[in-house]
């Protein structure tokens, strides 16, 4: 049975696990900086206040922790799926992913253009940061929003992710379906469906070897 406790408690366990505070963590997830202080929780005549399943929904989203991970959480147990802990990672302005230097041939990235910052969150070992110079991805990510990206996590329904290559244009957006093109003599085609964000809208893409599709692994602002 999930208990008051355990479900606030797991919050803030997800917000220090990611290097941030409550407030930052409902910032990150769209919400009312308000939303998961510790005097939300209860309510005046002294009832217990319990987050909303949209609050939650939106949180484990902008977070990318699974369902089975806050689980984890909730029981006191830290989240697995969220790396190792790093006082620093790379960081580039989203305007400038199409430099070919930033990253190598397996998209991983590397050179000496990036910049760094402070971070001291967890991510896994590829991880870098990408900070959002424009507002054309708003009201999802804001100008000057840094977004954790992961090149190497698994891409799941649903994940919010980011495209770019030497030749394409940098967009985000959300996975809503992949699937493989099977063509007469030739080997299969994996295909990805995305809903943009911001200005961007929805549109098939065909993932090729230019194309890096990584998945965003959380939003700080």
């Amino acid at each position: 049975m999930i208990s008051h406790e355990d479900i606030w408690r797991a919050l803030d366990l997800l917000a220090t696990e990611r290097g941030m505070t409550p407030s930052g963590l409902a910032r990150a997830a769209g919400l009312d900086s308000t939303t998961f202080n510790p005097s939300k929780r209860m309510t005046p005549s002294g009832r217990p206040r319990w987050p909303g399943t949209e609050s939650l929904a939106r949180t484990l989203s902008a977070t990318g922790i699974s369902l089975e991970g806050f689980g984890r959480l909730m029981n006191g147990h830290g989240d697995r799926s969220a790396g190792a802990h790093h006082e620093h990672l790379r960081i580039v302005p989203f305007s400038e992913l199409r430099q070919a230097a930033l990253f190598d041939e397996a998209g991983l990235p590397c050179g000496e253009r990036w910049e760094t910052w402070d971070f001291h969150g967890l991510a896994d070992h590829h991880s870098y940061a990408v900070l959002v110079d424009s507002d054309n991805m708003e009201p999802v990510f804001r100008n000057g929003a840094v977004l954790v990206v992961s090149p190497t996590a698994a891409i799941r329904q649903h994940d919010r992710v980011l495209l770019h290559g030497p030749d394409s244009h940098p967009c985000c957006g959300i996975v809503t379906d992949r699937w493989h093109d099977a063509l007469p003599n030739a080997p299969l085609h994996e295909r990805i469906r995305i809903r943009g964000v911001g200005r961007m809208e929805g549109e098939t893409l065909e993932m090729d070897g230019d194309t890096r599709v990584h998945r965003i692994a959380m939003a700080c602002l």
